[in-house]
């Protein structure tokens, strides 16, 4: 478990050759306490014509802390997070994990683990041996693989001790705990014990040759009966030990997805990155995968770094949210805090479901907003914060859950039914204003589900006062004086 700290972060990649080039060079920032110093950032060079993915990310993840990167398809979330696995090469910027500078280290030494969007599992191999193929490539004697199995297990006993004393431990979270507790070690027939100074790859290479054999005939060094424990515990963990011996192409999406997880958890690393684990997944079993990888974030207490272009899967998942537009970051926030207080209107749009109905308003002082089909007067904490925009077009924010269907007035809204979506435990209608123009966008509202409503029928909708948002030219929102 390690906080990273990525500090003003720049990515680009370059143009064609014999285009002209120029050092681009990111300004560092002080460097987090306790670390190597910022000037360690490195002026690189790239082409004039180059493309701009990532500008300016400045974010710290907190040690045990479930970070959720969204933002849609191109924004540069997935390169951000090649960047921190080291499968990317920085243009400026620094990386730190724990009290490491990253930046010039390969992927291996990062001690970071990564589950890719196609789970990227060696056909040929058992679910068995995907799992611990990573262990036998490591440079690791057996003392540390058990040592570092210990270190998860204290990581999990202080994960549950914080949820505790934040009261938070419950029957069934002290039950789930319980269940990562690695199994008794099943004694296997005497294997041969090789010298202690035989190399890694010849060990590996005898293991190969005898795996096939009766299990009192098989090669296992001190280092593969600690790596056999380390696989069988996240086996069981993740109810994966009945797939032991299948091959990949025997599993369902889903047991693929466990295997993905169990391999980067078996290797037991500082930090988790996940690359939309969860799209090739159906409806039904993304919704069950991702509470288990909750679960489990919450009980192994590492550091987690989730990309995803799902809203749904982020307000779901993350202790905060990062949501990124553009190769930059637009705010970083708690769930409810980006969804009450969007810091400017894509994240308003992004964030909630159905998106958030926008209309164009006219502000006259001290509380009105007019608009060609409604007149409506604010509440006063809005008056400090609406007096620079007197006179002034604004964007008016209003989600769809908080529109109502009311009685005729002017502070509502004239709407014809253009679509009705009746889903059981709610309704969503698309309506378009009354007498708007033809081009005019549609509005989303949701409804009880008990209210009849048909096609073509024209309705008035209120909008709940206090949950209006109002934005200025530029797209930043404008924030009453008590909305914090």
């Amino acid at each position: 478990m390690a906080q990273v700290v990525l500090e003003n972060i720049y990515k680009s990649f370059s143009g064609r050759q014999g285009d002209p080039v120029a050092t681009v060079a990111a300004e560092p920032l002080l460097a987090p306490v306790g670390k190597a110093s910022a000037t360690a950032t490195k002026e690189k060079t790239t082409r004039s014509h180059a493309t701009s993915v990532l500008r300016a990310i400045n974010l710290t993840i907190q040690d045990g802390e479930f970070m959720v990167l969204v933002g849609p398809s191109g924004c540069g979330k997935s390169t951000l997070l090649r960047l921190i696995a080291g499968l990317e090469e920085l243009t400026g910027g620094n990386i730190y994990v724990g009290d490491r500078l990253v930046n010039d280290l390969p992927p291996k030494e990062r001690d970071i683990a990564m589950v890719f969007q196609n789970y990227a599992l060696y056909p040929h191999m058992t679910v068995y041996e995907n799992l611990a193929f990573g262990l036998r490539r490591t440079k690791v004697g057996s003392g540390e693989v058990e040592g570092r199995g210990q270190e998860v297990e204290g990581r999990r006993q202080e994960a549950g001790g914080r949820r505790q004393a934040g009261g938070e431990a419950t029957g069934a979270g002290e039950a789930g705990e319980a269940k990562l507790k690695a199994p008794p070690h099943t004694p296997h027939p005497t294997p041969y014990t090789p010298p202690s100074s035989l190399p890694i790859w010849a060990e590996n290479l005898l293991i190969e040759t005898t795996r096939k054999l009766p299990k009192g005939l098989r090669f296992r060094s001190a280092r593969e009966h600690a790596i056999d424990q380390q696989v069988r515990a996240v086996a069981q963990i993740l109810q994966i030990e009945p797939l032991l011996h299948r091959l990949p192409k025997q599993l369902s999406g889903g047991q693929k997805q466990r295997v993905a997880l169990g391999r980067a958890m078996a290797r037991n690393p500082q930090v988790f990155l996940m690359d939309e684990p969860l799209s090739n997944l159906d409806a039904k079993l993304r919704a069950e995968t991702r509470s288990q990888i909750v679960k489990l974030q919450r009980q192994l207490g590492t550091t987690t770094i989730y990309v995803t272009h799902d809203q749904t899967e982020a307000m779901t998942m993350g202790d905060r949210i990062a949501v990124m537009n553009a190769g930059q970051i637009q705010q970083i926030a708690t769930p409810l805090e980006l969804y009450n207080h969007p810091a400017n209107r894509f994240v308003a749009e992004f964030i909630g479901s159905p998106p958030m109905n926008f209309l164009s308003v006219q502000f006259k002082a001290p509380l009105l907003l007019t608009h060609p089909q409604f007149r409506l007067t604010l509440p006063e904490v809005w008056a400090t914060a609406l007096k620079p925009y007197d006179g002034q077009t604004l964007t008016l924010g209003i989600r769809p859950e908080h529109l109502n269907v009311s009685a005729a007035a002017p502070k509502n809204l004239p709407v014809q039914v253009e679509l009705v979506e009746a889903l059981g435990s709610e309704t969503y209608l698309a309506v378009s204003l009354v007498n708007a123009s033809s081009d005019a966008s549609l509005l989303q509202a949701r409804i009880e589900p008990d209210r009849p409503v048909h096609l073509g029928e024209q309705l008035w909708l209120s909008m709940s006062p206090d949950k209006i948002h109002l934005f200025d030219h530029d797209g930043q929102a404008i924030v009453p004086t008590d909305a914090r």
